[in-house]
């Protein structure tokens, strides 16, 4: 995990797990995954995915990663798996393991290669389990390319969950074969400490070395949207005028005194 990532610039959690500060999370749910979008796709093309179903659409995700990874059951590999965990001292399944190690502010993010019916990470128990382990204010939660069950149950929750299905099978004929590890989640490479940031749109994976430059750039970008939108309500201007930029000298001008001072400066 420390050669994965290296550049790192925040503290860690004492397994070595890049550990964004609090602050930072905070920030990062003010923005869109649109707005994360195009600061980062330029030098990392793999950190999105969409096609999620969403428990609560209109509550964000935000969070640090805990990745596990998952395969198809072969019975000679989960029983070393289990045997190990043994050897620790735990009892129970694999997974309530991985979710046993959650922090406060963590997202677990679990590769379940799409898995429907036996892939159901939790029900509406380990769920409750799941929030209790990782909310930290507005921050924690799961991302889930596989299921959920007892969905009826689970939406009672306040926590923001991010998954492919929901079935009422238990979670059978899956294995654990990683923990903090990098893993694919659709089309993205997910390392343990990105930065997991998801909106009604999809979810963005970001390494914590690109977070604070993305940010920065991201939140001008939400001020630019934010005053470009409170320009064209009024219905003095045509879009040609005021986007991507005012062309008008004294209106750059205004804008550019609107940004500093919602940036603070």
């Amino acid at each position: 995990m420390l050669e994965y990532t290296a550049k790192n610039p925040y503290e860690r959690f004492p397994d070595g797990r890049p550990k964004a500060p609090d602050s930072v999370l905070e920030k990062t749910l003010g923005l869109s995954v649109e707005e994360v979008w195009g600061p980062l796709r330029a030098e990392f093309p793999n950190q999105y995915e969409g096609g999620f179903r969403i428990l609560h659409p209109g509550k964000k995700l935000v969070g640090r990663a805990v990745t596990a990874q998952f395969m198809p059951l072969r019975p000679d590999i989960n029983e070393l798996i289990i045997g190990r965990l043994k050897n620790e001292g735990f009892r129970s399944a694999p997974h309530q393991w991985v979710i046993d190690q959650l922090q406060p502010g963590d997202v677990l993010v679990a590769d379940l290669y799409g898995r429907e019916e036996g892939g159901t990470i939790v029900g509406d128990n380990l769920a409750s389990a799941v929030h209790s382990a990782t909310r930290s204010g507005a921050a924690g939660g799961m991302v889930v390319d596989g299921g959920i069950r007892d969905l009826e149950g689970i939406h009672a929750i306040d926590m923001s969950i991010y998954f492919r299905h929901a079935h009422p099978s238990a979670i059978s004929g899956a294995m654990l074969t990683g923990y903090n590890i990098p893993v694919r989640i659709g089309q993205a490479t997910v390392l343990p400490g990105d930065v997991v940031f998801g909106d009604r749109t999809g979810v963005y994976f970001v390494p914590p070395h690109k977070l604070g430059g993305i940010l920065d750039r991201a939140e001008e970008t939400h001020i630019h949207d934010e005053w470009t939108k409170q320009k064209f309500m009024t219905g003095r201007y045509k879009s040609s005028e005021l986007y991507p930029t005012p062309r008008d000298p004294e209106l750059r001008k205004e804008y550019e005194e609107y940004k500093k001072k919602k940036l603070g400066k």
